[in-house]
């Protein structure tokens, strides 16, 4: 019994980092896309599909990562069920 309380204590250590880790990423990733989506609106001579690819990059790069976390949170929840039974 004492080994799954061990390995509680472990997997909410690591979802407590991961969450944190997570967190500043993404707080990382949003003042870079406010610094990058000032420099492609204040130079002329980008044309606007290159803003627009570039926006896409951005909306992908987003999607992607919340459904990282999204599929992390699931997986997390999964392993904590198996210690609750």
């Amino acid at each position: 019994m004492e080994q799954k309380v061990i390995l509680k204590q472990m997997i909410d250590f690591n979802k407590t980092a991961f969450d944190n880790t997570f967190s500043t990423m993404t707080m990382v990733q949003d003042q870079t896309e406010k610094a990058f989506s000032s420099m492609i609106d204040q130079n002329p001579w980008l044309p606007e599909d290159g803003k627009k690819v570039m926006q896409s990059w951005v909306d992908s790069y987003k999607k992607s990562c919340d459904e990282f976390k999204k599929l992390t949170d699931e997986n997390f929840s999964k392993v904590e069920t198996y210690f609750n039974e």
